[in-house]
C-alpha cells in the first residue's frame, strides 16, 4: 500500500517519530492514523523498557505553587544527559507532571511502589492504581493518554532514559 506523504507528515507532527517509523506504522495500520499512533506509542513503551537499565543521573527539579500559595509540589525527574535536561520538551514535561501531582494527589509513582499489605486490602485494584499511582493516571491535559504514555512518548522523542525519581506534595493544613 502506498502511503501519502501528507499522512506521514501528519503522523510525524502528532508523534515526533522519524519519517521511516511513521511510514512503517501507517503501512502496518493500513493508512489509519489513529491505529498508527497506537502502534508508535506501543513501540515507544517497549523502547522505554529497554532504556530503563541505562543510568539517569542528570535531570531537573521542578517546583509548582498553585494560585493562592496553599498548595505546592517539588518533583525530581532524571535523564541521562544535561543536554536533555535543558531541552524545552523535557522542561514542559516536568511542569505538566508537577501540575498533575498538584491536581490529582497521587501517593506513589508506579504500581510496584505500593506496599503489598495495602494492595491486599483493596477490592478494586485497577481503580486504586489509577487514583494513587502517578504513571497510571490519565493526563489532566489529555485524558486519552496516561502519564506512562506521555513519559514513553518523551523517551522515544529524546532517545534517552527518563525516570520520575520522587515528588512531594504540600498542602497548607495537611
Amino acid at each position: 500500500m502506498k502511503i501519502p506523504l501528507e499522512s506521514v507528515k501528519e503522523l510525524r507532527k502528532i508523534t515526533s517519530a522519524s519519517v521511516s517509523d511513521c511510514r512503517n506504522a501507517l503501512q502496518e495500520a493500513n493508512g489509519d492514523i489513529k491505529k498508527a499512533v497506537g502502534l508508535l506509542r506501543k513501540r515507544g513503551l517497549e523502547l522505554a523498557g529497554q532504556r530503563q537499565e541505562r543510568i539517569a543521573k542528570e535531570g531537573r527539579i521542578e517546583a509548582y505553587v498553585h494560585t493562592g500559595n496553599k498548595l505546592g509540589v517539588l518533583l525530581e525527574v532524571n535523564t541521562e544527559t544535561d543536554f536533555v535536561a535543558k531541552n524545552s520538551d523535557f522542561s514542559q514535561f516536568t511542569k505538566d507532571l508537577a501540575m498533575q501531582i498538584a491536581a490529582s494527589s497521587p501517593s506513589y509513582i508506579k504500581k510496584e511502589d505500593v506496599p503489598r499489605e495495602i494492595i491486599e486490602k483493596v477490592k478494586d485494584k485497577e481503580l486504586f492504581f489509577k487514583e494513587h499511582c502517578l504513571l497510571e493516571q490519565p493526563f489532566i491535559k489529555d485524558p486519552n493518554i496516561t502519564i506512562k504514555d506521555y513519559l514513553g512518548d518523551l523517551i522515544v522523542k529524546m532517545g534517552e532514559n527518563i525516570v520520575i525519581r520522587r515528588f512531594v506534595r504540600y498542602k497548607v493544613g495537611e
